[in-house]
């Protein structure tokens, strides 16, 4: 009797599509619910690793260039503890180095390499023939070329305010010696930063090439 009634219930269930949709959504919610809140509260997915240090105006202009041309639709910035991943990109991605970064930049797609750990690996040198010609470098490449990033010249008159709110909402103290990174202090600091930006080529300004490499370039390089 107990089973009949059992499978009874169960059938209620199956033949109510409004509510297994709700008891579907309740067992989701409850789920992830378990599994990431212990992850708010841990330190080492919610503080930065140590020296972690803030993009500086080059860098912070350089990302947004990444993400407007959308080379995380191509590359991802996660690798894996895999041992194929590790011994071909370097030490797995941790929480730490990504408590900066919003939107996460992780990507979920390889049609090219991961660049979580790419910077410094090549040189600026090398950045550029890649950007403005990949095949130049790797015949077998698929990427697209960029070349009018070598001629756009770095918009800097939103950039103090980009920095002003990053520094503000993730509380980057100079002054601190987890926050390593210069030109968040004051203000002025980060006019100052942004004043080399535009003083780059003689004056005329760093190119939209040069933000993406510095960008880059620091990728990867803040985990000892």
């Amino acid at each position: 009797m107990s089973n009949k009634n059992s499978q009874n219930k169960h059938e209620i269930v199956e033949k109510n599509i409004g509510l297994m949709a709700i008891l579907t959504v309740f067992a989701i919610s409850f789920g992830a619910l378990v599994e990431i809140t212990p992850l708010m509260f841990q330190d080492d997915t919610t503080k930065p690793v140590d020296g972690l240090r803030p993009l500086n105006a080059l860098e912070m202009e350089g990302r947004d260039i990444y993400v407007r041309e959308g080379c995380s639709n191509c590359h991802s910035q996660m690798i894996r503890p895999f041992r194929d991943e590790v011994e071909r990109y370097g030490h797995y991605s941790v929480a730490g180095e990504s408590v900066w970064d919003h939107p996460f930049l992780w990507g979920s797609k390889r049609t090219g390499p991961d660049l979580a750990r790419v910077g410094k690996r090549y040189s600026d040198d090398w950045h550029y023939a890649h950007l403005m010609d990949p095949r130049a470098v790797v015949p077998e490449s698929n990427m697209p070329a960029f070349p009018w990033l070598d001629e756009n010249r770095v918009d800097t008159s939103l950039t103090l305010k980009k920095l002003k709110i990053f520094r503000d909402t993730f509380a980057i103290n100079p002054q601190n010696p987890a926050h390593p990174g210069l030109g968040y202090g004051s203000d002025e600091e980060l006019i100052a930063d942004i004043a080399k930006v535009d003083a780059m080529n003689d004056g005329k300004g760093a190119t939209e090439m040069q933000a993406l490499i510095a960008y880059l370039q620091q990728l990867g390089t803040h985990l000892k």
